[in-house]
């Protein structure tokens, strides 16, 4: 699969910090979130270096309204402890991008409602408006937002290369299992420096293992 950056956009899935930083409601259920931490710095990298060469950077955010009107079975069946947590609430600290993620005013911010980038947004639009027709992908969690991201866009036809470095779970199985799963049939999944390589290039082939 042939990487070009021409047609291509940087999109960051919910690097919030709900999810990364230690105060978040993911760390107060016990769970360890200096992966996705981690993850996050490598997506700002990232995203440092697609501005330097005009690449659009794109960032998600998970927000449901405050009182969870919005959430569905995400939030009484599903996930039910989102909703005991009033988690990802609009206007609280935890669906905010910190600051040092780097958002930069000519980039774009959409909030989500769901896991998908796709659903609930204007992402189609941005980028049927920016002729892109590829995605280089880092986020969180890569078993929920991020696979779910990619593959609705497998299903219209954009290349996704998705940066492992980038990507991260609060469990590595389903972490592991994610990146597989999404290798098989969805994406081609890249290193870091591959993908910072392929951006400065400004083109890249990454072929089926």
């Amino acid at each position: 699969m042939r990487f070009r950056r021409a047609e291509a956009a940087l999109l960051l899935v919910d690097y919030q910090r709900g999810f990364l930083d230690p105060e978040g409601f993911v760390a107060a259920q016990g769970r360890d979130v200096s992966a996705c931490a981690e993850a996050a710095r490598q997506g700002s990298a990232l995203a440092r270096a697609a501005r330097a060469v005009g690449m659009p950077v794109i960032w998600t955010r998970h927000v449901l309204r405050a009182d969870h009107a919005d959430g569905g079975l995400l939030t009484t069946e599903l996930r039910p402890r989102l909703g005991e947590l009033r988690a990802l609430a609009a206007g609280s600290a935890d669906v905010a991008l910190p600051e040092e993620a780097g958002v930069q005013p000519g980039d774009v911010v959409l909030d989500k409602p769901r896991y998908s980038a796709f659903f609930g947004t204007a992402l189609d639009v941005v980028l049927a408006t920016r002729g892109i027709r590829a995605l280089m992908v880092g986020g969180v969690t890569t078993s929920m937002c991020v696979e779910s991201s990619v593959r609705d866009a497998a299903q219209r036809d954009l290349r996704c290369f998705v940066v492992r470095d980038a990507v991260a779970d609060f469990d590595e199985a389903r972490h592991a299992a994610s990146l597989s799963a999404m290798q098989f049939g969805f994406a081609r999944i890249i290193g870091a420096n591959q993908a910072a390589d392929a951006i400065a290039a400004g083109e890249a082939e990454f072929p089926l293992d």
